[in-house]
């Protein structure tokens, strides 16, 4: 892993989003910075699009910088959250978007496959959950850990062409859950964003979306700082679908 040295404590909130260079964890960062928080912008391979994320954060006013980390190793999701409290000097928020996607025969799906789907996706939220959870406690509002899920995983849905996907999503989903209730006397709250079909999915099936259409990012983002919200202080181990009415 590689990181910044650290800095002094503000007084502005902080946040962690993991695989936060594209995509949906891009838009979440950038939405944060936007809303005050100083920010970590996560990523493993892609350094230029990271840093293109921590320009267009800071011009928001925010605290950014851009480490790389393998999240699905125990030791680099371990520093990775380590550094994000180093730097700040508090953290807010964890938000668990990284999850690599399949989509295949599950008569074609190989072990090594399988493994990484488990890993991308639940390993690398329960490493950065348990290490996050000692700095979360401290945060002054209370902690915040959203983790993205699935749309359908709560639902133990077949979907054969995404087994090991759904699998660790489900996965994802329960232990969530039950970290929410470890932790609930705390005032840590764990709770889930589950997207459908999104603008940027591999897949689109869009006659199976009763809506008709795709999620935007922005309907994604919003779902997730309803969780940081204060409205969402007595809210806890709970999955929201962003899905436009899928799985219904």
């Amino acid at each position: 892993m590689s990181g910044a040295s650290p800095g002094p404590a503000g007084g502005r909130p902080a946040a962690l989003v993991t695989g936060s260079a594209k995509g949906i964890g891009k838009a979440i960062l950038l939405a944060l910075a936007a809303d005050g928080y100083d920010v970590m912008v996560h990523y493993r391979r892609s350094q230029a699009e990271a840093e293109a994320v921590v320009a267009a954060a800071t011009a928001h006013g925010a605290h950014a910088v851009a480490v790389a980390a393998d999240v699905t190793l125990d030791a680099e999701a371990r520093d990775l959250v380590d550094a994000a409290y180093s730097l700040f000097g508090r953290l807010d928020v964890l938000v668990n978007n990284v999850g690599n996607y399949h989509h295949g025969p599950l008569a074609d799906l190989s072990s090594e496959v399988w493994h990484e789907m488990l890993a991308s996706n639940l390993y690398s939220t329960f490493y950065t959950c348990q290490r996050a959870v000692p700095y979360l406690r401290l945060a002054p509002n209370g902690g915040r850990i959203v983790n993205i899920g699935y749309a359908g995983a709560e639902q133990l849905r077949a979907r054969p062409k995404i087994a090991a996907y759904g699998i660790a999503k489900t996965g994802v989903i329960l232990y969530s859950k039950a970290l929410a209730l470890s932790e609930a006397a705390s005032g840590l709250t764990v709770n889930v964003v589950s997207p459908g079909v999104a603008a940027n999915s591999v897949t689109q099936p869009l006659k199976e979306l009763p809506m008709g259409r795709v999620a935007r990012l922005d309907e994604i983002v919003a779902a997730v700082k309803y969780f940081l919200s204060p409205a969402a202080d007595y809210v806890t181990g709970v999955t929201l679908e962003v899905a436009g009415g899928w799985n219904v």
